[in-house]
C-alpha cells in the first residue's frame, strides 16, 4: 500500500517538474503557509499579492526584493566610497596644514633664538 502511494506521488511530481509546469511553484508558497499556519486568508492574500506583483513588474516577488536589496547595497557602497575619499582628502589637508604650522613655529623659534643669542653676545651693536 505504501509503495503504491509512493509510486503515484512520484509519477505526479515527475509530471509537474518534467513537463515544465512552473505555475505549481507559485502555489507551493501559499500552500505551505496554509498548511503550517492553518490560515487560509493569509495564504490566499499571499498568493494574490504575489500574482499582482508579478503582473505589474514581470518579476516574482523574491526576484524583485533581491534586485532591490542589491541596488540599495550598491548605492550604500558608492556612498561609503565617497565618504572614504572625502575623509582621505580632509586628512591630507590637515597634515599639510600641520606641517606648514610646524615650519612657521620653527622659523619663529629660530628667529627668537637668534635674537637671544645676539643679545647675549651683544652682536647688535657690533658692525663688521
Amino acid at each position: 500500500m505504501e509503495f503504491r502511494i509512493f509510486r503515484i506521488l512520484t509519477i505526479i511530481l515527475s509530471f509537474f517538474f518534467l513537463t515544465g509546469f512552473v505555475p505549481i511553484l507559485s502555489l507551493v508558497g501559499p500552500g505551505v503557509t496554509a498548511v503550517t499556519s492553518g490560515n487560509i486568508y493569509k495564504a490566499s492574500a499571499q498568493f494574490i499579492i504575489n500574482q499582482k506583483i508579478e503582473k505589474e513588474t514581470g518579476k516574482s516577488s523574491l526576484t524583485l526584493i533581491k534586485e532591490t536589496l542589491v541596488e540599495e547595497t550598491h548605492k550604500k557602497n558608492k556612498k561609503n566610497s565617497f565618504d572614504e575619499d572625502l575623509r582621505q582628502l580632509v586628512e591630507t589637508r590637515i597634515k599639510m596644514t600641520r606641517q606648514k604650522l610646524d615650519n612657521q613655529n620653527l622659523q619663529k623659534l629660530l628667529k627668537k633664538r637668534i635674537e637671544v643669542t645676539r643679545s647675549i653676545l651683544d652682536l647688535n651693536n657690533i658692525t663688521q
